[in-house]
Parts: C-alpha cells; structure tokens; sequence
C-alpha cells in the first residue's frame, strides 16, 4: 500500500504510493476527473510527483473526515492554494484562514440563516424559473430544441446578483449585454485560473502576459471592472439612504460593505466568492439532472409523478393553463413532499459534484487515519468526484443512477455521511449554501419538470466536462421539451 519506509532518526515514516506526475496530469487534463478516478480505484489515497511541492490524493472517507473536522486546525487553505486561486477570488472566504475566513464565515452565516433571505430567494428562484418556463413553452410549441446550460446559467446568474447583491442582471431575456459580458468572463476565468494548477509554465506566462496567462488577464479585467462599478453603485446608494436598516437588510453585498469601512478590494473579494458559489454550482448541477434524468425517462417519469400528487394537480390539473400558475403551486408544503426530487438531486451531485476536487494545505507535518504521512507545505486533495464512483464506498452499483439509495423503507430521504458524500465540503467549512442550493434546484426543477418532459435532442451524445473549479459541461445540452399532463390545454 505504501512506498517504501523513510527512515529518520528512531522516527519510520510511511508515504503513500506514487500514482504518477504532474506531466501524467497534464496529458490527461480533459479528462483529469477520471484519471484520478482511475487511480482512487487502485490505490485509495496516493501521491502525484510535483517537483515544487507534495500532493496527496484521497478518496478514503476516514482522511476525508480527519483533515476536514478531526484535525481541521493543521488544514487549511494555505499560501499555495491563496497565491493560485487569488488573481480571480482574491481574500474571498474560498482562499483565506484564520480570523479573515471566520469574519466572512460568521457573516456570512447569520445571513443565510435569516427568514428574510430565506423567503426573498425563493421569491427570485421562482421568478426566474418561469421566465425560463416561458421560454421552454415556446421551443415546446414550435418543436424546436433549447439549449438548457445556457437557460440555466442566464438563469441561475440572474439569481445569485439579485438575491445576494440586488441587482437585475436579467441575463434570461439577453437584454443586459454587461450581464453576458461577465458571464462569458467568469466562465472563462474559471477555467484558465484551475488550469494553474496543473501547467507548471503558468508563472511564466502571467509574467510576459502570453499564452492563457494573457487570456486570464483579458477576462479578469472585465470582471473587475463590472465588479467593481456595481460596488460603488451599492455605495452611493447606502451613503445617500438616510435610514440604511432597510439597505441592511436586503442583500449580502449592503451587510459585507458595512465591514472594514467599505473597502472596495474587500468587497469585491467577497461579490466575486459568492458569484462562483451561487452561480455555476447550481446551474451545473440542474444541467447534470436534466441530462440523468433524460439518459433515464422512468426516473423523470417516477420524479415528475411525485410532483403531480404534491402540487394536487391529480385533482385540479387541468385548471393550469400557464407556468406562472403552476408555479403558484409549488409551496413549502408540497416541496417538503417531495422526497425522491429531493434523492434524484442528490444521487446527480453524487456522481457529479459540482466541486469535484478541493485542495487543502498541510501546516505541520501529520499521520493520515490509514498510517500515510504528510509533509509541512504538501498539499491534501480530496476527491468529490472520485469518491462518488468508489465501490468501496457506496457499493457494487457505484456507477449506477439510482436515487433509491437515499431512501428508507417509507419512502423519506436519508442523508450519508458527509465524509462519503463530500459534495458540499464537511467539517467547519461545510458549505454554508447548501440549504439555499437544494431550495433553488428543488423549486426549479419542480415547476420545469411539473410542466414539461424533457428529451436530448442527440440520444447518443454523452456530454464531457469542463475542467474548471466546477464540473461544467463541456457544450451546451440541447434537449427538446414537450407539454406534460394536459397542461395549457
């Protein structure tokens, strides 16, 4: 299981063995994902040879839960992971520790926990959804195919700028072309800045600015600068609010511009971390959904009926005539309902996390729960997506697309353990939107899936993903939709 034993002094140290190399990687950086996959089959945890710093890679839930909770203080984002990832997210909560990261934490947390917010969001997810309803209707109409990433991403975009900035981007309609400008930007930031990570020549590049390094610096420019023009809006708005309590209140850019006199640097780090955890995580899980549920039409149809008796449309079906008012429909009570919506999402982010690997720092040299060890300044890399594939960990039918697996006897959902399912993070840095992404993806895939069946336009296509911070699809998924249950008749 290991390499050989280095000795030092009366000390024996045990190192796990060496998968291969950051030119391994590289090579395989299209489909980087199932490589490590591929060797988390073989070897659980292993090492990548870098020949600037340790990385150790595990899909062992025991690591998963030590570095995570068990030993959380000796792991943390670190000065390597801080320097990669800052030209994009700066000091935002994703690349600092200590006292910066428990300030935004605590923030940040008093806010997702509010009523307020809670029912402002489902007010705007809601909004949206039928706006992209409405869009739907038409291609169902005229029998054309939509391209559903892109619907979603305006969508979820529109979102996360209103309900945390309050801002109207209305990216949906296409008719805010500033709005399409960051989008595209962020979409390609993304993935250049994840790249640094595995092209060692990326120093190199940032300093004669060519190559990606010169593209990265093209779109972060746009970004900063939207960014920061809807900053100093939200700021003469609150300096020219005579009562600001309501200015508080409304948004999560209003509470962080309170904090360290306003600092624009601060506040964009912030705006910036947020657009990446709200926008792209959502938008690329529904697209995964859409995509399971189309590969498999017993388990929309399965989906789409539980929808049917939550919302009583068994009884009042054809009094609907419009997405806005099956919508009304969709209420807190019938979305508790809704048990196996709620697996068949969480069975989509098992096998297709939106945050499919994350990398921690080692702060003092540590023996991992399976006797490996780990070296001051290594990097510690768990694998969301590798470990949804384990058979070690869910099984013989790991592979599957099978929501069942999150259900009891009765029919009620049951969480697994989140060392197992890692796909918001565990331990102290849980991801603190997990509620209000489950909310999103629940309210938007309950008024779509209520209203339309959904069907690729290309049954053979099988989509590939992008490598950025998220799993995005690689290109768009066009699907064609129909009208489901006699609706608008």
């Amino acid at each position: 299981m290991y390499n050989q034993s280095q000795t030092k002094g009366k000390k024996t140290k045990k190192y796990h063995p060496y998968g291969g190399n950051k030119l391994h990687q590289f090579i395989n950086l299209r489909r980087l994902h199932d490589y490590n996959t591929d060797l988390s089959a073989k070897y659980k945890t292993f090492r990548i040879y870098n020949p600037f710093h340790g990385e150790v890679y595990t899909s062992d839930p025991a690591n998963v839960e030590y570095i995570l909770r068990t030993n959380f203080d000796n792991y943390g984002k670190g000065a390597f992971v801080n320097h990669t990832l800052r030209d994009l997210l700066g000091d935002g909560i994703f690349t600092v520790d200590g006292d910066e990261w428990r300030e935004q934490r605590k923030a940040s947390s008093h806010e997702f926990s509010k009523k307020v917010l809670r029912d402002f969001s489902g007010v705007i997810f809601t909004e949206n959804t039928i706006k992209v309803g409405n869009i739907l209707l038409e291609a169902a109409k005229s029998n054309q195919s939509v391209d559903i990433t892109d619907l979603f991403t305006k969508s979820t975009t529109d979102s996360i700028f209103k309900v945390a900035f309050g801002i109207d981007f209305d990216n949906i309609t296409g008719s805010n072309e500033e709005g399409a400008r960051f989008c595209h930007a962020f979409d390609e930031a993304n993935a250049l800045i994840l790249r640094r990570f595995f092209d060692i020549s990326w120093k190199i590049q940032k300093y004669f600015n060519i190559g990606t390094e010169a593209e990265l610096k093209k779109n972060l420019k746009v970004i900063n600068d939207i960014t920061y023009k809807l900053i100093h809006t939200k700021i003469e708005q609150k300096q020219k609010a005579k009562d600001d309590t309501l200015l508080k209140k409304q948004d999560l850019l209003s509470r962080f511009s309170q904090i360290k006199n306003t600092d624009p640097k601060y506040v964009r780090d912030i705006v910036v971390s947020f657009v990446l955890a709200g926008k792209d995580p959502i938008a690329t899980s529904l697209n995964w959904f859409i995509y399971m549920l189309c590969k498999h039409p017993q388990i929309q149809d399965k989906v789409a009926k539980e929808i049917k008796e939550a919302t009583d449309m068994s009884l009042k079906q054809l009094e609907i005539t419009n997405v806005a008012e099956f919508a009304t429909r969709v209420t807190e009570e019938a979305l508790d309902k809704m048990q196996y919506l709620h697996a068949t999402l969480t069975e989509t982010l098992r096998l297709y996390p939106a945050l499919s690997i994350d990398s921690k720092t080692c702060f003092s040299d540590d023996v991992l729960p399976d006797g490996g060890s780990v070296k001051k300044g290594e990097a510690m890399i768990y694998m969301p997506y590798a470990m949804g594939r384990m058979t070690f960990i869910w099984g013989d039918d790991a592979l599957e697309f099978k929501p069942e697996r999150w259900l009891d006897e009765n029919g009620v959902f049951h969480p697994a353990s989140p060392f197992k399912f890692t796909a918001f993070q565990a331990g102290p840095r849980t991801c603190l939107g997990q509620d209000f992404a489950y909310r999103q993806m629940k309210i938007f895939s309950s008024i779509l899936l209520g209203c339309f069946t959904f069907k690729l336009s290309d049954e053979s296509k099988i989509p590939n993903y992008r490598v950025t911070i998220n799993l995005q699809m690689d290109d768009p998924l066009h699907v064609f939709v129909s009208k489901r249950y006699g609706i608008y008749a």
